[in-house]
């Protein structure tokens, strides 16, 4: 062990000695290599020019000192060896070196003198850096004068000006016409607003467009704009609530008075709930910022000020969280409802989308439209937008109803897993929890029309019955058509129960949906023994669980008495349910049959089926696959 450390501080101390020597060796090397330059006089000069012992000289003058600097080596100097004279500087000087040079041989080389550039030594040196300067902090404080400096900005408006007002006109815009008819008074007054004042009339501040998502509340909005072709400010209620508080009271404050500037003109703000809360609401307060930003857009609409010639269009999908100051005559004084299209709107619409599109000769707009109720504007651009990439993706010329059909469905719980394998047991069990809902459709009086069966898994769903109203009407239902719905939505468990011999999970979305229209018939709509009462609300608070929580007027008691009415309809329609698909247990099985033999069957064979018990359609397949294969026996009998 003593060896083995005696042999490591050798070959430590040896590292040290190499490490030394390396130094010691860049040192002298430095040292060896470093320039030695020797200084004259300048008689020293011209004696060794005399004596022939000059190689070579290099003159260059210097104008700061008024010399010459001249290099030059003699005979014997190594190379990084020299010598430096300095002599004054005149032109006799340089010109007797020169002589010198003529008569001894030896190299002479005289630079420039830097007295021609000196002027320009002096720009760029001293004039250009201090003119760099300037010029930096002129554009700094003119970026700021003008608005166009980011950083200094936070208080103007990000709201956005189109000055023409825009392409979209109302021909744009499909159905909607009483909604056309109570915004084109705005046009008029943009247009012509010395006819209202002649007779008194004030055209309304402020118009609120409201609706579900979808219905083309924004387009209607650009389509007045392009109407009255005037400047048309557009921005969103969320641009206005920033970090810091303030931001958004002064965001208000330079929109309107950038359109007093371009007035008259529109501005048209999106989502104004963002910025148009009630005040005073949640726990601890409200949102400062917030609140501020509201009560100055409130000072701007209808305050002190007057802001003539400026009218406002606001959009929400959401009213009833709107601050009451906001809603009030003087700010927005008119209300226009944007609701689902009808049957006529949606196939207007439809015909809107379908400018650009080609169609197969069997697709018609018309009996599409009567299939999509409760559809929007934007869900039926979406249907047929679908319905054009799946005929793109198919290498079809034109769009047929297949796609039309695929794409409803799309649109409607997804695309298809046609790829997912499903046991013989569960395709009878989805086939027959879908013959169950389709039996209910069909024979039970106040239900929804059956258009379509699949047990094509969608979603999350494995099948589904596609039920559509009989005929257009209001939302309004009666008590019959409520407890329709309610067993025609126990139909699917009810069936499985009864010929599958056992009960799955699959009936859960169906029970919440029961359970919530019964529900409703006890606490809203006043359709059970309790009576005409409203014992809950579908309001709640504006930030304490509206969404999650209704307003129970009521004691423990009758709470009871609530969860009993419901058990009792739930049973009645189970029991009615029941007894349906007990009297018609052939037309269940024909239907779970051809679901299980052809996954989807549409209105018009469900028609067939139910009042032939076949589809011709199939009936001629299978005759035509018959004769062929029967074709090919004959040939092959011959043959042998």
């Amino acid at each position: 062990m003593p060896k083995k450390k005696n042999n490591n501080a050798v070959k430590s101390l040896s590292l040290y000695v190499v490490v030394i020597l390396i130094i010691l060796g860049a040192i002298l090397f430095s040292s060896a290599s470093k320039p030695k330059v020797h200084e004259f006089t300048y008689d020293e000069l011209i004696k060794n020019i005399s004596n022939e012992k000059v190689e070579k000289l290099e003159v260059t003058p210097n104008a700061n000192y008024s010399t010459y600097i001249i290099v030059g080596k003699l005979e014997g100097y190594k190379k990084n060896e020299s010598f430096t004279v300095y002599v004054p500087y005149s032109d006799s000087t340089i010109n007797k070196i020169l002589d010198y040079s003529d008569s001894s041989k030896f190299e002479v080389k005289v630079n420039k003198d830097p007295r021609s550039e000196q002027w320009i030594a002096i720009i760029f040196e001293g004039i250009l850096p201090i003119a760099l300067v300037v010029g930096c902090v002129f554009f700094f404080f003119n970026k700021v004068s003008s608005g166009n400096n980011k950083s200094m900005d936070f208080g103007r408006s990000t709201a956005k000006l189109n000055m023409d007002g825009g392409k979209v006109k109302f021909t744009d815009v499909a159905g909607l016409k009483e909604e056309k008819e109570e915004v084109a008074e705005l046009i008029d007054f943009l247009k012509s607003p010395k006819k209202f004042q002649k007779l008194g009339a004030r055209i309304p501040k402020g118009v609120l467009l409201v609706g579900p998502p979808g219905t083309g509340k924004t387009l209607l909005a650009k389509a007045v704009a392009g109407e009255a072709n005037v400047p048309f400010y557009y921005i969103s209620g969320s641009d206005f609530v920033e970090l810091f508080v303030g931001v958004g009271a002064s965001r208000v404050r330079d929109m309107f008075k950038e359109a007093k500037r371009n007035a008259p003109c529109l501005i048209f703000i999106d989502e104004i709930d963002a910025v148009g809360r009630q005040r005073g609401t949640g726990i601890g307060g409200g949102h400062d910022e917030r609140e501020q930003t509201l009560n100055q857009l409130l000072t701007e609409m209808d305050g002190f000020g007057a802001n003539e010639g400026i009218i406002i269009i606001a959009a929400t999908n959401r009213p009833d969280v709107l601050d009451p100051a906001l809603l009030r005559p003087g700010r927005f004084d008119r209300q226009v409802t944007v609701n689902y299209p009808d049957t006529e709107e949606r196939e207007q619409i439809l015909g809107v989308h379908a400018r650009n599109k080609k169609f197969s000769s069997d697709v018609s707009l018309k009996n599409l439209s009567k299939r999509t109720p409760g559809f929007s504007g934007a869900d039926l651009e979406n249907l047929l937008n679908e319905a054009a990439l799946l005929a793109v993706r198919r290498d079809k010329e034109a769009i047929g109803m297949d796609e039309i059909d695929e794409a409803t469905d799309r649109v409607l719980m997804g695309p298809a897993k046609e790829s997912r394998k499903i046991t013989d047991k569960e395709k009878q069990l989805v086939s027959l929890h879908e013959a169950g809902h389709a039996v209910i459709g069909i024979k039970l009086e106040d239900a929804q029309d059956v258009h379509k069966i699949t047990i094509i898994p969608r979603g999350m769903a494995g099948g589904y019955t596609m039920m559509l109203p009989k005929d257009e009407k209001m939302n309004i239902s009666t008590k019959n058509e409520l407890l329709a719905q309610i067993t025609g939505l126990l139909g699917g468990r009810v069936s499985e129960e009864l010929y599958f011999g056992e009960i799955s999970t699959g009936a859960s979305d169906d029970f919440a949906k029961a359970t919530r229209i019964a529900r409703a018939m006890v606490t809203e709509y006043g359709m059970s023994e309790l009576g005409p009462v409203q014992l809950e609300e579908k309001q709640g608070n504006v930030f304490l669980g509206r969404d999650y929580a209704k307003d129970k007027n009521f004691s423990d008691a009758v709470a009871l008495e609530i969860d009993t009415e419901v058990r009792k309809i739930m049973d009645e329609c189970y029991k009615k349910a029941t007894k349906i698909l007990k009297d018609n247990k052939k037309l269940v099985y024909l239907i779970s049959d051809t679901l299980i033999e052809h996954e989807t069957i549409t209105k018009e064979e469900i028609d067939e089926l139910v009042s032939t018990g076949k589809i011709s359609k199939y009936e001629e397949e299978k005759k035509e696959e018959k004769k062929i294969k029967t074709e090919k026996k004959e040939e092959k009998e011959e043959e042998e």
